[in-house]
C-alpha cells in the first residue's frame, strides 16, 4: 500500500511561498511559467482572440516589460536553487524565443542545463494556417540543481527530447479551462522519469493544477502555487478530486 501523500496549495505570489519552503525539501520542479508573449502577440498578424475567448494575451499575466520578467524569473531561480535537493530536477516549458536568457539566469543559481526539449502538439489552433506554418511546438528545458545527474527513471529505454501528443483530452476541461493548460499525459511523462514514490513536486506556477493531479496520482507529495483566485479554486477542485488508481500510459510507451 502507497504511503500517504501531502498536498500543500497556495493562492499566493510564488516568490513569497518559496521563501517559506524549506532548504533542500523539494525533488522536482515542474512548471509552466508566463513566457511574457503577451505584448508581442498583440502586435502580431494573428486570428487567435477570435478563434479563443480566453487569449492569454489578454489575460493580465504574460504582458510585463522584458526586464521586469526576466527579474521575476531571477528571483525564481534564486529559490529554486535552495529549495531544490542536491541534485534535484527542474522541468520548466517555455518559449523557445526565450531560452537562451532562461539558461544565462538558472546557470548563475548552479543549475546545470542538461537538454532543451520540444512538445509537438498534434492537434494544435490552426490559426493563420492560410498565412503561414501553424505553432505546433513548445519547448522545455531540463536542469539539475547542485550536481550534473540526479534521479532519472528510464528502466533501460531510450528516452528523447522529442515528446508528441494531443492538447488536453475534453475531460481534462472538466472544471474550465486555463489557456495555457497542458495535458496531464505530457506532465506525468516527467515525474515518472524524474521522482520516486512519496517525493515532493513543487510547481510554482500551478495555473490549472496539471501537476498536481499527476503527482497526487503517482503518490508524490506536491506543493502548489498560483496567484490567480480564479484559476486556484480550478486547481483546488482538480485535485481534490483526483482518483489515485486511474493511472494514465507513460507517454515513452508511445515510443
Amino acid at each position: 500500500m502507497c504511503n500517504e501523500t501531502t498536498v500543500n496549495l497556495y493562492n499566493e505570489d510564488c516568490i513569497e511561498v518559496l521563501k517559506r519552503i524549506k532548504n533542500e525539501s523539494v525533488d522536482l520542479i515542474l512548471t509552466d511559467p508566463p513566457y511574457n508573449l503577451g505584448n508581442f502577440m498583440r502586435d502580431r498578424q494573428t486570428n487567435l482572440k477570435k478563434m479563443r475567448n480566453n487569449f492569454f494575451g489578454g489575460a493580465g499575466w504574460d504582458d510585463l516589460e522584458y526586464e521586469h520578467w526576466k527579474d521575476n524569473m531571477d528571483s525564481f531561480f534564486c529559490e529554486a536553487e535552495r529549495v531544490l535537493r542536491k541534485k534535484g530536477s527542474l522541468i520548466m516549458f517555455m518559449s523557445l524565443m526565450k531560452i537562451e536568457t532562461i539558461v544565462k539566469i538558472a546557470t548563475k543559481y548552479n543549475f546545470y542545463y542538461k537538454t532543451t526539449g520540444i512538445w509537438h502538439k498534434k492537434n494544435p489552433m490552426p490559426r493563420n494556417m492560410n498565412l503561414h506554418f501553424v505553432n505546433s511546438t513548445e519547448g522545455w528545458i531540463y536542469f539539475v540543481s547542485k550536481g550534473k545527474t540526479g534521479t532519472f527513471n528510464n528502466n533501460g529505454k531510450v528516452i528523447h527530447d522529442f515528446l508528441e501528443s494531443s492538447v488536453i483530452k475534453g475531460s481534462e476541461k472538466k472544471y474550465g479551462l486555463h489557456p495555457t493548460q497542458k495535458p496531464e499525459l505530457l506532465f506525468e511523462h516527467f515525474v515518472r522519469i524524474l521522482t520516486n514514490s512519496n517525493d515532493t513536486v513543487l510547481d510554482p506556477f500551478m495555473g490549472s493544477g496539471t501537476a498536481g493531479v499527476v503527482s497526487k496520482r503517482l503518490n508524490r507529495n506536491f506543493i502548489g502555487c498560483e496567484v490567480s483566485t480564479d484559476y486556484f479554486k480550478f486547481a483546488v477542485k482538480r485535485i481534490k478530486d483526483v482518483d489515485q488508481t486511474n493511472l494514465l500510459l507513460d507517454l515513452t510507451d508511445d515510443y
